[in-house]
């Protein structure tokens, strides 16, 4: 696999806290505002959004959630990979007209957040509903499903595959983009 680092360092900072300062402009001070996480990845971004956004507005606390969508996919009756084992949802408010903004690591098909769309209508019927991604693969899309909030856009072909190292879990933050090396016999 050939590896490419598209962002890490003081930039994956940066872009974060570029995030944030959309986030400020569309929700001022948050009051009516909840952030929602999607399992298993988008957690550690919601986190990172959450604790940057108290830093800036000088404000505690900003409503979080943790959302499994597992049993809300469509391909979860599909998966070889043995039993499944759902991760826990968080959401300790109701989402009931608040403005909710979905928050994930990386947007590809659109299957996950369709699924999450799906599962948040058990917490409430929220205002509006955003969504903040940090990786957005535009040219994958299999339902019409796009970002408000984009950290970085890649173009990659399905066969390549993005991932987001989080320090938390993978002791660095970084984007990756792995790509199959084709062997050419000439």
């Amino acid at each position: 696999m050939q590896r490419s680092i598209l962002l890490s360092g003081p930039k994956f900072q940066l872009t974060i806290q570029r995030l944030c300062r959309q986030l400020i402009e569309n929700h001022h001070d948050f009051k009516h505002s909840a952030l929602i996480g999607i399992q298993p990845r988008g957690i550690y971004l919601a986190r990172r959004i959450r604790e940057e956004l108290q830093k800036i507005l000088h404000i505690e606390p900003i409503l979080m959630g943790e959302l499994d969508n597992t049993f809300y996919r469509d391909d979860f009756r599909r998966k070889e990979s043995g039993p499944l084992v759902p991760s826990a949802t968080t959401i300790n408010f109701v989402i009931e007209n608040k403005k909710v903004i979905l928050i994930d690591d990386v947007l590809w098909t659109g299957r996950t957040i369709r699924s999450s769309l799906d599962a948040i209508q058990a917490f409430g019927r929220p205002e509006k509903v955003e969504l903040l991604v940090l990786v957005d693969r535009r040219f994958s899309r299999h339902l019409p499903i796009q970002p408000d909030y984009i950290g970085i856009q890649v173009d990659s072909i399905n066969s390549q595959r993005v991932i987001v190292n989080w320090r938390e879990t993978d002791s660095e933050d970084q984007i990756i983009l792995l790509t199959e090396e084709q062997n050419h016999l000439i």
